[in-house]
């Protein structure tokens, strides 16, 4: 008989349970022990305990508005089944302030717990906001009345970025799903979700002044049935598809700004173009005809790096994207772009010659290059998987290591920001038991542990260099996440290590302990 695996049993209660019953339960699980995901920097403990009534009220100092208490709100209603006002008070509450002089490092805050008063110091007011995070994880509940264990808590996180990325165009997900998971991941401290829209199998946001992009690109035929290695390949014979409407975007965006995460949109280039291709063929190398994919994998249409309507197109897609993410960062792809077409297109051929570059790598790195400029033209700085390394590095570029951890090597040594996101470590698509009866998964096994364990500043950095790893991501592919409740299976608990990977001080984490 099999040993049972924490790990299974968890993800098939996440599965069945509404968000916030979840939630709670792991509160009332880990208060004895006053257990927060992510590990604070430090917990003292007094022997008080603060008593919740509603006569209890959020006392909110200045720079800090109701809008920072609705995520609040929604969990202590949950729980208590009543909502705390908001108002001046000397009666037993909840004091929120910012102060950057006592609190100095930017997310920090500071929160204390004693028998007549909760109160929360933030650097900011995303401070102020994982300050609420961290007593939402210490309120438990007994015969009715909730309470909180008295304590001091001062915590900040290690890395800048903490973040999750998802994959919308292999499998699309609703906005109320993506909504929850983004609940999720600001209550554990998970600050950038990068929303990957775009890809071979399907184009996901509405642009437009191109309505192909929607009524062909966000659609395919079928889509494959089993795993892509097997052979031969077998398909459903269902159109599949979807895309998410601007105004449903901004809804979303507004949504996690909210909850003090950063949505960093993926527009993929100048490969895994081969939705867009399938409306608009004359962005291609040979012209078409092209068909958005049904199976998973590497295609050889790419977009044309010598055609300037090329350009033309992603800027006026860019033009429509910029406004519906304020976001600093832009994420162009730059990965898996198989030069083949390029070798052999008389258009990107006289690109090579007339920019006077080396090969086709050179062409990729021109191609970068050259939507980054138009990007930093509007204010922002772009991100790339670590293959923008190939043919030199763009100048402003942050490099997003996939593949290993030398691409973000390679970057920290050039003086570029890196973030790490490793497939054999952080690849949340990847098996997370080896029961016969987990779900069909891309491939590898990588256990919870195996994330936890994951360490992002390398050996091979020097100190001054390891300043320029910013932090670290988890990616969700969905290849074969076909539904929310699989999505779930997968996602979670691993993000929850990832979590405490971005947050918590080395020194600090244990396996065990989490």
């Amino acid at each position: 008989m099999p040993m049972i695996n924490t790990c299974t049993v968890v993800l098939k209660y996440i599965r069945y349970t509404l968000c916030f019953c979840l939630l709670m339960n792991v509160v009332h699980a880990q208060v004895k022990e006053q257990g927060i995901i992510p590990q604070p920097y430090s917990i003292q403990k007094n022997g008080e305990v603060f008593r919740f009534s509603p006569a209890v009220a959020i006392d909110i100092g200045d720079g800090i508005s109701t809008d920072n208490l609705i995520f609040f709100n929604q969990y202590f209603h949950q729980l208590a089944g009543y909502n705390l006002s908001v108002k001046k008070t000397i009666a037993p509450s909840i004091q929120l302030s910012i102060n950057s002089n006592k609190i100095t490092e930017p997310e920090g805050y500071q929160l204390s717990v004693t028998s007549k008063q909760i109160s929360i110091i933030g650097h900011d007011l995303a401070g102020v906001f994982y300050g609420l995070q961290s007593l939402v994880q210490l309120l438990y509940k007994s015969n009715g009345k909730v309470t909180v264990q008295g304590c001091t808590i001062e915590d900040h996180p290690r890395f800048a970025y903490r973040g999750m990325h998802l994959d919308v165009s292999r499998h699309f997900f609703k906005v109320d799903a993506i909504k929850k998971w983004i609940d999720l991941l600001a209550l554990y401290k998970i600050n950038t979700f990068h929303w990957h829209l775009t890809d071979d199998q399907g184009w996901r946001i509405e642009i437009k002044k191109y309505p192909l992009l929607q009524s062909i690109s966000a659609y395919r035929d079928e889509t494959i049935i089993g795993h892509k290695k097997d052979s031969p390949h077998r398909f459903d014979g269902k159109r599949y598809g979807g895309y998410y409407t601007q105004e449903e975007v901004k809804a979303v965006v507004k949504y996690a700004m909210e909850r003090h995460v950063s949505i960093i949109p993926e527009i993929e280039m100048p490969g895994h173009a081969l939705a867009a291709l399938a409306a608009y063929p004359e962005l291609g190398c040979i012209g078409g005809p092209y068909k958005t994919a049904t199976y998973w994998g590497i295609f050889d249409d790419v977009y044309c790096a010598g055609n300037e309507q090329t350009f033309t197109f992603l800027k006026n897609v860019l033009d429509e994207v910029l406004p519906l993410f304020p976001s600093k960062y832009i994420h162009i792809g730059g990965d898996e772009c198989p030069k083949t077409k390029w070798k052999t297109c008389p258009k990107c051929q006289r690109r090579i010659k007339d920019e006077h570059l080396k090969d086709e790598h050179e062409l990729q790195s021109y191609f970068i290059g050259r939507m980054e400029k138009y990007l930093n033209s509007k204010g922002r700085q772009i991100i790339g998987w670590d293959e923008i390394l190939e043919g030199g590095l763009a100048p402003g570029a942050t490099v997003m290591s996939w593949t290993g951890e030398e691409g973000g090597i390679a970057a920290a040594k050039l003086h570029h920001n890196a973030i790490m996101t490793p497939e054999k470590y952080v690849y949340l698509d990847y098996y997370q038991s080896l029961y016969p009866s987990e779900p069909l998964a891309g491939g590898g096994y990588t256990p919870l542990s195996k994330v936890y364990n994951y360490e992002p500043i390398t050996k091979e950095l020097s100190g001054d260099e390891a300043k320029y790893i910013k932090g670290v991501q988890a990616n969700a592919w969905s290849e074969y996440l076909a539904s929310t409740a699989q999505a779930e299976h997968q996602i979670f608990p691993r993000i929850l290590a990832l979590a405490e990977i971005g947050w918590t001080d080395k020194g600090n984490k244990s396996y065990p302990s989490f």
